[in-house]
């Protein structure tokens, strides 16, 4: 009997250092798939037609981060991401940063966009794991990463860019081919990344059951 309170009081204290852990886990990745939207800006930014939205690779780096870490780890990232360059770091593909790029620019929808894909992506995702069928992957990554961020990104273009919605959306087909060739590459990446790593993104049935005690 003795033993058995003891075990019972020293599950608390384990408890919370494998919680600092997890947090302390989850804080890394966070900041290093921050780092790595801001890393794929590098390259600079390619201006297609006549609305002034870029072709960047940190749409990718936006996938990645939601297909691989999960709704909400994707979206703390993109969100650190995104408050640096708010506050003015000029992180923005193309040497970019401030509130300008968030509100007047034509592309600020997309950038708000980025926030709602990565969370779509990474609970869809979610779906889909353990076994991570590559073309599931696809069709999640799609659904979150392009769908979703032109849903929200088109409007705004058509606002800013002061255009109609229809010509904003015709503008957007410029974006088609490049932002498919970034779902595939993410479904790739993101496979093996979860076969490599299974456990990244928590779901129901990885969950373990926590015990009766008692």
């Amino acid at each position: 009997m003795a033993r058995r309170f003891q075990f019972l009081r020293s599950r608390p204290r384990v408890s919370a250092v494998s919680s600092r852990r997890s947090t302390a886990r989850d804080l890394a990745q966070i900041a290093i798939f921050a780092a790595l939207i801001a890393a794929l800006g590098a390259p600079g930014t390619i201006v297609v037609g006549t609305t002034g939205v870029p072709i960047t690779l940190q749409t990718m780096g936006v996938m990645l981060a939601g297909a691989i870490l999960g709704a909400r780890k994707g979206f703390l990232a993109v969100l650190t991401f995104e408050v640096l360059a708010f506050a003015g770091l000029p992180i923005l593909a193309g040497g970019r940063g401030g509130v300008v790029w968030f509100t007047t620019a034509p592309s600020a929808g997309f950038l708000w966009g980025w926030l709602a894909g990565a969370a779509v992506i990474g609970a869809l995702t979610a779906r889909i794991l353990p076994k991570y069928p590559l073309w599931q992957g696809i069709l999640v990554t799609a659904v979150g990463g392009m769908l979703v961020v032109y849903a929200i990104g088109i409007p705004v273009l058509a606002h800013n860019a002061h255009i109609s919605l229809r010509a904003a959306t015709a503008a957007n087909g410029w974006f088609l081919l490049g932002d498919s060739v970034k779902v595939g590459i993410t479904a790739l990446v993101a496979k093996q990344v979860h076969r490599a790593y299974p456990g990244l993104i928590v779901t129901r049935r990885s969950t373990p059951a926590v015990p009766h005690v008692g």
